[in-house]
């Protein structure tokens, strides 16, 4: 075996094959001392058994890593005296936000539950209100700091920390002690929990809890979220407390069931809107997820080609022109995971009916819907027996999706070109009838002009 033959094994991580009469020995400690060197100079922790987390590790530099974005050019306008409202703060401040970075106020969500920075002031009687676009997600917690997640070109989601009395929007790398940890798979990313909540809010530890997605059971979700909407007889954790001074072990949730107001919790005056919706609940928690494998996908794809090229460097060897080994492992694995969380893969069924909210947050998630000549988008709701009428997700006109790398971008379109031109839809998505995936593929064909271009 030669060197050339050699490198794609030994990029995959296979043990290395016994040395061959005649040929070139590997197994020397020059050989090896170049490769722990390549690897410990550019992915220490690769190497080093994860001491710092692969975000942080070259060439993301996650946490040190400037970046230049929207959040700069409001912080200038807030340091200006610009922007309505920062004698008043509060909720006129909060409105002068959301709108500055395009953030609508009628996808409003309410949690109640300690599972945030600024856990000393939430509780049930003083929530922390959540608004999100496409890009966007901004936090206020009556009494608190404003807080900011948005997407940036170069590293994904990044987190930030609003303060209105001294006019500073700045990093907050203390978030990612949750949102960069296991719950978002050990990458920079954003989450719903659910939990079993005690009287103050605390989650109740020994009880467990769920990070909640669009294949999230109802039965699983909203503990510690406020919830309004009906939702026929299936009961969810939401409006509702343990009772632990009477040592509940378990939620009675007929209480927390198909309502539609939360007047009897809180001051509802103290927040922009009386509601924390249901339809925009689930919206949130399917672009949750699907932001967090976009953002994963923009990061660990250029890093693992990046190592290639110095692991072939170092060897003396030509860069394929393609991935290979490992890298190639990478692209193929970051595809098919953003693939299946964009057809909803696993989505749970909706029964008894479905859901309904409150009317406020369906037409304006509309407003920026992309159409074909038929009236179609991905932003049509179902609502019945699923979140969307067509299972593809609306993120794929997301910032984050657009800015993905060219060459994880083209796998991307073209799977899901052969998953949806298909006459019989592969194992895995055989739950999208052909008729569906027809309408899909002709609604990205007249909206998404680089999917023609890419796909093929």
């Amino acid at each position: 075996m030669n060197r050339q033959q050699l490198l794609p094994q030994l990029f995959q991580g296979r043990q290395r094959p016994p040395n061959n009469k005649g040929k070139p020995s590997f197994q020397t400690p020059l050989f090896i001392l170049t490769i722990v060197t390549v690897a410990s100079l550019f992915y220490p922790n690769s190497v080093l058994g994860q001491l710092t987390p692969e975000y942080e590790s070259p060439p993301i530099y996650y946490s040190t890593t400037v970046v230049t974005n929207l959040a700069n050019q409001v912080e200038t306008r807030l340091r200006s005296g610009e922007l309505q409202g920062i004698k008043e703060g509060g909720k006129v401040l909060l409105k002068s936000f959301l709108h500055a970075f395009d953030v609508p106020e009628e996808t409003q969500v309410l949690v109640f539950s300690k599972t945030s920075l600024q856990r000393n002031i939430i509780n049930p009687q003083n929530p922390r209100s959540i608004f999100y676009s496409d890009d966007t997600y901004f936090g206020w917690v009556p009494g608190g700091l404003y807080e900011l997640t948005l997407f940036d070109p170069k590293l994904g989601l990044v987190f930030y920390a609003v303060d209105a009395e001294q006019r500073t929007i700045q990093r907050d790398n203390n978030c990612l002690s949750c949102h960069g940890s296991s719950r978002t798979d050990y990458w920079p990313g954003v989450l719903v929990r659910s939990v079993f909540p005690d009287e103050e809010g605390n989650p109740v530890s020994t009880a467990g809890d769920f990070v909640t997605g669009h294949e999230s059971p109802l039965n699983e979700r909203w503990g510690g979220w406020y919830v309004t909407g009906t939702h026929g007889d299936t009961r969810h954790m939401g409006n509702l407390t343990l009772n632990t001074k009477e040592g509940a072990t378990s939620l009675d949730r007929q209480p927390g069931a198909n309502l539609m107001e939360l007047s009897s919790f809180f001051n509802v005056d103290h927040y922009l809107l009386p509601d924390s919706d249901i339809v925009a609940l689930m919206v949130l928690e399917h672009q949750c997820e699907m932001h967090n494998r976009l953002s994963r996908g923009m990061l660990r794809v250029p890093k693992w080609i990046n190592y290639q090229k110095h692991l072939y460097k170092s060897l003396g060897e030509p860069n394929p022109e393609k991935p290979t080994g490992s890298a190639l492992i990478v692209l193929q694995s970051e595809t098919d995971s953003i693939l299946k969380h964009l057809l909803f893969h696993g989505e749970v069924q909706l029964t008894d009916g479905g859901i309904q909210g409150a009317g406020r947050f369906e037409p304006n998630f509309r407003n920026n819907r992309k159409e074909d000549a038929q009236g179609r988008s991905l932003k049509d709701f179902d609502l019945l027996s699923r979140l969307f009428k067509y299972r593809c997700s609306y993120m794929i006109y997301s910032k984050a999706f657009d800015y993905l790398p060219i060459l994880l971008k083209k796998e991307i379109y073209k799977k899901l070109r052969h998953i949806l031109s298909a006459k019989i839809a592969p194992k895995e998505y055989a739950y999208l009838p052909f008729s569906e995936r027809r309408a899909i593929l002709e609604i990205l064909m007249a909206t998404k002009p680089e999917f023609n271009e890419l796909s093929r």
